[in-house]
């Protein structure tokens, strides 16, 4: 894995509508991210926080929540991130809520032709505004990256689409809006839901999730939304959803991730310190990293 890392937070709540989550990039720096990196051997650059411009009114266009700012951020963020790519640096962005991965897929997405992505959720991501109960824009990120939704969210980076759906692999869905599911069904996204993980057990479902991910790809993206694992272990989140990834599996899954050697980028989202208990979540999204990049108890 490339050890020359760049760090970029995106304090970004718009997407949630929810205020907390846009804190989430100092929660994990207070965890001690950048300290654990550099203990691995990694050479740490902090480009600090994406500017997120605040609103002094509520604006919604065609049920799209804040979309005025969710674009201008991550149009920003794309080009960062594409920045750190051009300079042969691993980009690790933290969240901010999971409309962030608009941007950070955009900048990627420029530099690795045909782009695998592994979508740790509890959610889908998937809806578009015809589709989405809320508005909320951190429900759409995925299916904009596939070329679904607004014209202003699928062309950010300017081109479209960034992703594939046989490039794309979601892991721990439980929650799911019947958009979501029509669309998973129509294009042939490969999901693995709790049902899959109980069943067949961590292990082979990330044999089977790196296998599918990698085999077509230049490259692959980790977008780990902290809402995946279980709220026991993971409480400060803002969408819940019990019944969950534990601790344990996800650092084996990420382990197994690690070891593939695929990764070309990461982004850790949806840590809302406030939801949290003593910056827990937080702790685990800097653990968790830890086992993505390689980190070995023995």
């Amino acid at each position: 894995m490339n050890k020359n890392m760049s760090i970029v937070g995106v304090p970004m709540d718009l997407g949630a509508d929810r205020r907390g989550v846009d804190m989430g990039p100092s929660a994990i720096r207070y965890a001690g991210v950048v300290a654990r990196l550099e203990k691995m051997g990694f050479h740490i650059e902090d480009r600090g926080d994406i500017f997120v411009t605040r609103p002094h009114r509520f604006t919604e266009t065609e049920n799209h929540k804040y979309l005025d700012e969710v674009v201008e951020a991550n149009e920003k963020l794309a080009d960062v991130v594409s920045d750190i790519m051009t300079a042969g640096r691993f980009p690790l962005v933290l969240g901010g809520d999971h409309s962030i991965a608009l941007g950070t897929i955009a900048g990627v997405a420029k530099h690795v032709k045909n782009l695998g992505v592994i979508w740790f959720d509890a959610h889908g991501d998937l809806n578009t505004g015809e589709t989405s109960p809320s508005g909320n824009i951190h429900g759409m990120p995925l299916a904009a990256s596939l070329g679904y939704g607004h014209k202003r969210l699928t062309n950010i980076g300017g081109f479209a689409p960034k992703l594939q759906p046989e490039n794309v692999v979601i892991i721990g869905a439980r929650d799911l809006d019947q958009g979501e599911r029509d669309l998973i069904k129509r294009i042939g996204i490969k999901v693995f839901t709790m049902h899959e993980i109980d069943k067949l057990g961590m292990a082979r479902v990330m044999e089977e999730a790196i296998a599918h991910v990698s085999k077509n790809t230049d490259g692959v993206h980790l977008s780990l939304d902290l809402d995946g694992l279980d709220p026991h272990d993971a409480p400060g989140v803002g969408t819940p959803v019990i019944g969950g990834i534990s601790y344990r599996e996800g650092h084996v899954s990420l382990e197994m991730l690690a070891d593939a050697d695929i990764l070309c980028s990461a982004e850790f989202v949806e840590v809302n310190p406030i939801l949290d208990r003593e910056n827990m979540t937080a702790r685990v999204a800097v653990a968790l990293m830890s086992s993505v990049f390689g980190d070995k108890l023995l």
